[in-house]
């Protein structure tokens, strides 16, 4: 008796070692947030970020951005703690330790026990499904943000760089509108033109000062916007700029299309939706399947020792709350498909507008670059020659170099469009990942540069 005592109170501690049966999608969820974390969290540490200088490529950047943003860190976390709930959702209830006696003047009965609960057939494992599709879903919401930290850096880093290019056209034009001014002051002199032609370089002038001093002011906001992208307090200083400028590579249409079937991760968290949807249709189904439990009871006290073996099962009766969970189950799967179909027209939709004005940008780029700028810097020589020999008045050549101003700032913004249009296919709509992006099975898509290299014999 001692010794079957002796059992019973071993046993809730012989169970507490036990673990359960591991599932498929638990196996696969846990070997990839190993894989990821081996790369953004070694060891549950924060890795080494790259020492950023002037110098440093872009690259080093980029991967300080992703590694250090808070919301790529709240993202991971969430996906690793999702991952975590598939364990639970398998794993079968804790078993009970029962104690009951029968007292009348002296103790008659002393009945220690041992319950289990056994959920209904093929429950637990629809539970560890929807866990499963669940955590699936988390971690395409950490690849999106992984995506959109590359692209809030590219952003802040290619509006910083045409912002200084911006700076530069303003000063050069300043230096322009400087020996104007002088020409006009010799042609003043000589007495063939009024103080007017002066005048109107010195006003031109001022105006072009005021904007270069606006566009210098709103560095501060733009640096503020690069530092975030990098997961920088305000209280720390403010990073470096990289030197180079990285241009994305460019990939055709048609590559660019593909990718984003294959691999934009706000679609691929809303199909992790909808199989999450079918899961818990089909465990709503098995809510007509009752549940079980097993226990075993025995008298202390009797001589022979006496058993109690017991046994219970749920009654699901109530087919009305069955047919609700049955009925809500379906409309969430319906609801998600149609998110999923929602999602998909609108990236078509995105992916449309942005190619557009990716090509736009560029038959913008190419004729200020190769049509516009030449033809107007030629006809500022020409305006400058004619107002020398009194055939141009000063008003025609400030005309002009308004014009070449006007162009060569148009072509400024034609290449911060097509960059930025160029960044948010390829990493927001595309979700082609950068060079070491903490994710999961990244698949390099080649450049239309390097693909026409390859063609070539």
């Amino acid at each position: 008796m001692k010794i079957f005592i002796a059992i019973l109170i071993a046993a809730p501690l012989v169970l507490a070692g036990c673990v359960g049966i591991t599932r498929e999608g638990e196996r696969q969820a846990r070997h990839d947030v190993r894989a990821v974390g081996e790369v953004y969290r070694p060891k549950g540490e924060r890795p080494v970020l790259p020492k950023l200088t002037n110098d440093s490529g872009f690259d080093d950047f980029m991967r300080h951005a992703m590694l250090n943003q808070p919301q790529v860190e709240a993202a991971y976390f969430d996906w690793a703690a999702s991952v975590e709930r598939i364990t639970v959702e398998r794993s079968l209830p804790d078993p009970r330790l029962t104690f009951q006696a029968d007292i009348a003047d002296i103790i008659m009965s002393l009945m220690p026990g041992l319950m289990m609960d056994f959920p209904g057939p093929g429950k637990l494992g629809a539970r560890a499904q929807v866990a499963s599709e669940e955590s699936r879903g988390k971690y395409f919401q950490f690849e999106s943000a992984v995506l959109q930290a590359a692209f809030a850096l590219k952003k802040s880093f290619y509006q910083l760089y045409f912002l200084d290019e911006k700076i530069r056209v303003n000063q050069q034009t300043l230096d322009l509108l400087a020996d104007l001014e002088k020409l006009a002051r010799s042609q003043n002199e000589v007495g063939k033109v009024t103080l007017q032609d002066v005048l109107r370089a010195q006003v031109e002038q001022d105006r072009l000062r005021t904007e270069t001093v606006n566009l210098d002011d709103s560095r501060h906001s733009l640096m503020a916007q690069f530092k975030a992208a990098l997961g920088l307090t305000s209280d720390q200083p403010d990073p470096p700029v990289p030197a180079k400028f990285a241009s994305t590579p460019v990939v055709s249409d048609e590559q660019l299309w593909t990718a984003a079937l294959a691999r934009n991760p706000e679609l691929k968290a809303m199909a992790a939706e909808v199989r999450r949807a079918e899961a818990l249709l089909r465990l709503a189904h098995k809510e007509r399947v009752p549940d079980f439990n097993l226990g075993l009871e025995a008298d202390a006290l009797a001589a022979p020792t006496m058993f109690r073996p017991q046994f219970g099962m749920t009654l699901p009766i109530w087919r009305d709350k069955i047919a609700a969970e049955i009925a809500g189950a379906q409309a969430e799967n319906r609801a998600a498909k149609a998110r999923l179909t929602a999602a998909q027209i609108s990236l078509a939709v995105e992916f449309a507008e942005k190619s557009f004005m990716f090509r736009e940008a560029s038959r913008n780029l190419d004729l200020l670059q190769k049509q516009l700028l030449p033809k107007t810097r030629l006809s500022l020589e020409v305006a400058r020659s004619g107002y020398l020999s009194g055939q141009i008045d000063f008003f025609n050549v400030i005309d002009t170099e308004r014009t070449l101003l006007n162009f060569t700032l148009a072509e400024i913004e034609a290449r911060t469009q097509r960059e930025l249009t160029l960044a948010e296919l390829s990493l927001v709509i595309a979700g082609l990942p950068p060079v070491n992006a903490p994710v999961l099975n990244q698949t390099p898509v080649k450049s239309t540069n390097q693909t026409k290299k390859e063609k070539k014999p």
